[in-house]
C-alpha cells in the first residue's frame, strides 16, 4: 500500500472529539450520558438568519462566491468590527474563512517555516499546538495559573518569546479555562509584544460576547493601535449565535496577511458557502437579542456549577470570567481509587472514569496542556447541569 504523510504523525485526534464519541457508543448502548465535552451552544440558530439563509437560495445566491468573502459579509464584518471592537478596516483588510479553524490554519500556513515558534499561552484550546506541528512549526507555551484566575502575566509572555517566535496566539475569553483579558491586562501584555516587532500576534476572541462582568470585552487592536500591522483579529458566528453548523468565521488585519491568507484558501477551498455567508450577514447585522440571552443564561449556568464543584471534596474551581467551560482541579483525587475499583493516577484516568461509572463526559486537562485538571462545558441544560453535579459529587464522595 502506498505511503501516508509523514506530516500525520504530529497529528493526534482531538481529546474533544474523542471523549464525544465514547460518551455516544456508551449512549447507543442505552446507558443516560451527560456530555459536557463538546464546547457548542444548546441554543437554536436565530430565525432571521434562517430566514436569510432560504432566501439566499430562493433568489439564486448559489454561485460561487468570492474567495475572501461575498461583498455583503464583509461589509457586516467591517460594521461590526466598528460597532463592536473599535476597529476600522478596509475591504482589503477582512477575509471570511469555512470556520474561524480555517482563517486560523490559513495564517500559520502562510507565515510558518519549519522550526518557527508559536507561543500559546497554556492551558489551550487544542487545535493551536496541533496546527502549528502539522505546518512544521514548534508549539512553546507560556503558563497561565490559577492563582492567577488563569490571566496571562506579562513576565511569562517575555520568558516563551525567543529570536525563533514568529507567532504569539492569544485566546481571550480563553477555552478551556473561562478567563478574560482586561484592558490593563492587555496594554502589559502589548508592552510585551511592541519589544518584538518581527512576530505576527493572533487575538482569538470567538467567545467576545460571553464575558460576565461589567468590563465587557476589549480587542487587543483596539488596545494597542501601534501593534495593529501585525495583529489577526479572529472571531465568527459559532458561539455568538449559535451557528457552529453554518461554519462561519472572520478575521481582520494587515492587508499583506489578508492577502497571504486568501491565496492559501482560494488554493484549498476557495470561498465559504454563499448561502451560510447570508445567515451571518442577518446574525451580525440583525436583531442581538440572543447575544445578550445567552450570556444571561451562561452567567446563571456558571454560577450553578461552580458553586456546586466548590463544595465537592478533592476539588478546586476558579471563578470563569467568559466562555462557557469551567475548568476544576482535580489534584485531590489523584492517587484514590473510585467505588468501582479504578486507581486514579491522572486526570485523563479520572475522565474516564466518571464517564464509565457515572455516565458524565467531561475532557481530562491534559489535552489542553494542564493537569491536574477537568474541563465542563456548561452549554447545556440547567436539569442536565444540575444531574452531572450530583454525579460528579457522588463519584468524589465514594473515592476510596
Amino acid at each position: 500500500m502506498p505511503a501516508l504523510a509523514s506530516r500525520l504523525s504530529a497529528l493526534a485526534a482531538p481529546a474533544t472529539i474523542v471523549m464525544s464519541v465514547r460518551a455516544r457508543a456508551l449512549r447507543a448502548d442505552g446507558h443516560d450520558v451527560i456530555s459536557l465535552a463538546l464546547g457548542e451552544p444548546d441554543f437554536a440558530t436565530p430565525a432571521h438568519a434562517i430566514e436569510a439563509a432560504h432566501q439566499a437560495a430562493l433568489d439564486g445566491q448559489t454561485k460561487y462566491p468570492p474567495i475572501d468573502g461575498t461583498p455583503a459579509m464583509k461589509q457586516a464584518v467591517r460594521a461590526k468590527f466598528a460597532r463592536e471592537n473599535r476597529l476600522d478596516y478596509a475591504d482589503d483588510e477582512v477575509i471570511v474563512g469555512n470556520g474561524a479553524k480555517q482563517l486560523l490554519f490559513n495564517a500559520l500556513m502562510a507565515t510558518l517555516d519549519p522550526g518557527a515558534e508559536v507561543v500559546i499561552p497554556s492551558p489551550y484550546w487544542v487545535s493551536y499546538p496541533l496546527i502549528a506541528e502539522l505546518l512544521g512549526g514548534r508549539p512553546v507555551f507560556a503558563e497561565c495559573r490559577e492563582q492567577d484566575s488563569f490571566r496571562l502575566r506579562p513576565e511569562a509572555l517575555e520568558e516563551a518569546i525567543t529570536g525563533r517566535t514568529r507567532w504569539v496566539i492569544l485566546n481571550f475569553p480563553n477555552n478551556p479555562t473561562g478567563a478574560i483579558a482586561t484592558e490593563a491586562d492587555l496594554a502589559g501584555l502589548a508592552s510585551v509584544l511592541e519589544r518584538h516587532p518581527d512576530l505576527w500576534i493572533l487575538s482569538d476572541e470567538i467567545y467576545e460576547h460571553l464575558v460576565f462582568g461589567d468590563q465587557g470585552h476589549v480587542s487587543l487592536a483596539a488596545v494597542a493601535p501601534h501593534l495593529r500591522d501585525r495583529i489577526l483579529t479572529l472571531s465568527g458566528v459559532s458561539k455568538s449565535y449559535a451557528m457552529t453548523g453554518w461554519r462561519i468565521g472572520y478575521a481582520g488585519g494587515p492587508a499583506s496577511l489578508i492577502r497571504a491568507m486568501s491565496s492559501i484558501q482560494g488554493n484549498s477551498t476557495s470561498g465559504a458557502s454563499s448561502i451560510t455567508q447570508a445567515a451571518a450577514v442577518a446574525a451580525l447585522s440583525g436583531p442581538q437579542d440572543i447575544v445578550a440571552a445567552m450570556r444571561d443564561t451562561y452567567r446563571r449556568r456558571r454560577d450553578l456549577v461552580v458553586s456546586a464543584l466548590r463544595a465537592m471534596p478533592g476539588l478546586t474551581c476558579a471563578m470563569p470570567d467568559g466562555a462557557f467551560y469551567v475548568f476544576p482541579g482535580v489534584e485531590g483525587l489523584i492517587g484514590r481509587t473510585t467505588a468501582g475499583g479504578r486507581r486514579l493516577a491522572t486526570d485523563a484516568d479520572v475522565a474516564l472514569a466518571l464517564l464509565e461509572e457515572q455516565h458524565v463526559a467531561t475532557i481530562a486537562g491534559s489535552a489542553f496542556g494542564r493537569s491536574p485538571y477537568l474541563r465542563l462545558s456548561i452549554a447545556a441544560s440547567d436539569d442536565a447541569l444540575r444531574e452531572a453535579c450530583v454525579r460528579i459529587g457522588q463519584f468524589c464522595e465514594r473515592l476510596g
